[in-house]
């Protein structure tokens, strides 16, 4: 096919395709030949088709210059397309060059010597600014290139590596919008009628449509025909300049979409996918900050998930929002998310009585408005490590393998370390625990290694200051902690450490490689359910309460002091277990991000049961863990 040169060119081939006379089916010729004239009418098509042609070649050849209807209507929709019109603007525009580029000087450089040494000698402000200037390694190595250049065409040389005239004809090309012709592309695009482009689009300061993501798996990114940073100035041959003309002319379109774009200077780069955790929860339906999007609504250009969601990724390039896909959702649709950077810029602008997320109770309970004021220290650094605001943990996927602690976490009085004793006996074989150390003083009938190791106050001190205890913490003037070595001794052994530690403890844990953990946090239950609970563990000696008087004699004599004893005591109880519930849900709020499981301890053993159920499932399914675990 020969390439057309001229505008013109193209006119008069479309005035000589409406001339051509379309090829006749069998059955309009046999109508002709019935209804008269058919000889008449076939000497005349005959007579007509040889003018078009041209002279016959030969007796015993068949001349015929009609074309099938089909091919004549692409081969007019082609012709007047609007991509065969801009394809025959470029063509016409390199044959016809405005301009040569000819070197004003070949001595560039000796020049700004010159001019170098005179602002020297000068002592005016301007002059030794254009002397530094002058003396800037980028722009000598700028007019050096020149030189060297201008020398060449001055010689007559215009070989460069091995390729000539490869300067003999340096145009200026016009410009459109702003930009030569030259960088400007057609972009045909295949879409269904329902399916949405994929892509989000913003206008810079210079008014252009710059596409500012494309969305991975969507129907712009299979094609891989446009790229971040294209700007937009045309949809189907029609110029759009704002957002909503852009929405509105991509609307129409049903099968195809034509697009003129300005390509990028740059290329975007390479997207880094990774795997998150979701630490909240998320409702693109709620959020005013989502980008907007041709003929997609908020719902579908960002991804709805919930707290404990696995987020695969698949694109950071932006500082705002990521795209992501839920692992396991149903048609692992892409869409946006927040970044970690600007969920950190929302909530740094909430203020605390509107934050009505992180101030969820539990019904009966009450919390406190009231202000505190403290100094930093760094003994009390686990105050601000609550603070930390963590919305995502970067996580690996990891065969089945069975952890190396099993931490039980929960408020004062909601059964851990009755929990963790009957775990142990269980199964003695397979779960251990730590004895603490202390450095009381041995008493009567005790023995070192039994119920504590004992030490020196010094010797603990010292561990303290040298981070060999995991807790620790100090009583009537004694000190009692949870040291690393008793830790990795049970570890060593091929058991599974059982601990019941505080929730201070747990970023330790989660972040060491060693340790492993699996943390089930014990949420407080309902009021009689910790009423049990409480019952229990008087029954097994675990109960730290301290009445200063004897229930059971106040029953006894019926006294008018007795009974108001008693009341007394169970409004002391009450307040106890309100206070309880209150403080598992300010945990629970606090250190959430590290808990694998939550179990609501409504009966001991049912929630035995759960927490055995769980660890088997450790060694028979994949699990999520986090990525500094495996790296």
């Amino acid at each position: 096919m020969v390439v057309l040169n001229r505008e013109q060119d193209r006119a008069l081939l479309l005035q000589s395709l409406e001339a051509v006379p379309v090829a006749k089916t069998q059955q309009q010729q046999q109508q002709e030949g019935v209804y008269g004239g058919g000889q008449k009418g076939s000497s005349s098509s005959s007579s007509h088709v040889q003018e078009a042609a041209g002279p016959a070649k030969g007796q015993g050849e068949e001349t015929s210059c009609s074309l099938d209807p089909t091919d004549l209507l692409f081969l007019r929709g082609l012709m007047d397309s609007p991509i065969m019109k801009a394809l025959i603007k470029v063509q016409d525009t390199l044959e016809d060059g405005v301009g040569v580029v000819e070197p004003v000087s070949t001595g560039s450089t000796k020049l700004a010597s010159q001019l170098h040494l005179l602002c020297e000698a000068s002592t005016s402000a301007p002059s030794q600014e254009l002397a530094e200037l002058l003396q800037r390694p980028h722009l000598l190595a700028l007019l050096e290139t020149h030189d060297t250049i201008a020398e060449r065409r001055h010689a007559g040389d215009a070989t460069t590596n091995g390729v000539s005239g490869c300067h003999n004809n340096i145009t200026f090309m016009p410009e459109e919008n702003g930009h030569p012709v030259d960088t400007i592309r057609m972009v045909g695009l295949r879409k269904k009628p329902d399916e949405p482009l994929g892509l989000t689009v913003r206008e810079d300061e210079s008014g252009y449509l710059i596409i500012a993501r494309i969305m991975a798996g969507g129907s712009i990114d299979r094609q891989g025909l446009l790229h971040v940073g294209d700007a937009i100035c045309e949809v189907n041959g029609m110029e759009v300049e704002t957002l909503k003309a852009l929405h509105e002319e991509v609307a129409k379109c049903r099968d195809s979409v034509t697009l003129k774009v300005i390509p990028a200077l740059h290329d975007p780069p390479a997207a880094n996918q990774c795997y998150m955790r979701a630490l909240y929860c998320y409702d693109p339906a709620e959020d005013t900050l989502l980008p907007t999007c041709p003929t997609q609504t908020a719902t579908e250009i960002g991804l709805k998930f919930n707290k404990g969601d696995i987020l695969q990724i698949v694109d950071q390039s932006d500082p705002n929002w990521w795209q992501a896909q839920v692992v396991g959702g149903r048609g692992r649709r892409t869409g946006l998310i927040p970044s970690q950077e600007l969920e950190e810029r929302r909530k740094a602008f909430v203020r605390q009585e509107y934050d009505y997320v992180h101030k969820i109770g539990i019904c009966g309970t009450r919390i406190s408005k009231r202000k505190k004021k403290f100094m930093f220290s760094t003994k009390k650094s686990m105050d601000y490590d609550q603070a930390e605001l963590i919305l995502y943990e970067e996580v690996a996927r990891m065969p089945p393998f069975m952890r190396k602690t099993l931490v039980l976490v929960g408020t004062h009085g909601v059964g851990r370390r009755t929990l963790k004793n009957r775990i142990i006996a269980e199964d003695p074989s397979k779960f251990g625990t730590i004895i603490p150390h202390t450095s009381r003083p041995m008493r009567e009938l005790e023995e070192d290694g039994k119920a504590y190791h004992f030490t020196t106050r010094e010797a603990m001190e010292a561990d303290i200051r040298n981070h060999r205890y995991l807790e620790y913490g100090e009583l009537n003037g004694n000190l009692y902690g949870t040291k690393l070595d008793s830790i990795l001794s049970i570890i060593r052994s091929g058991k599974m450490c059982v601990l019941d530690c505080s929730p201070a403890s747990l970023k330790y844990l989660r972040s060491s490689s060693e340790m492993l953990p699996y943390v089930i946090f014990l949420a407080a239950p309902g009021m009689d359910e910790i009423k049990n609970l409480y019952n229990i563990g008087s029954a097994f000696g675990y109960s730290s309460r301290n009445l200063t008087f004897d229930r059971s004699s106040s029953i006894r004599y019926s006294s008018r002091r007795a009974r108001t004893l008693e009341s007394l005591a169970s409004l002391y109880e009450e307040d106890d277990f309100k206070r309880t519930m209150e403080e598992s849900a300010k945990l629970q709020r606090a250190y959430d991000k590290y808990f694998d499981l939550v179990i609501v301890n409504n009966d001991l053993n049912d929630t035995l049961n759960q927490i055995v159920e769980a660890v088997n499932r450790l060694a028979t399914e994949p699990q999520w863990v986090p990525v500094t675990w495996v790296y």
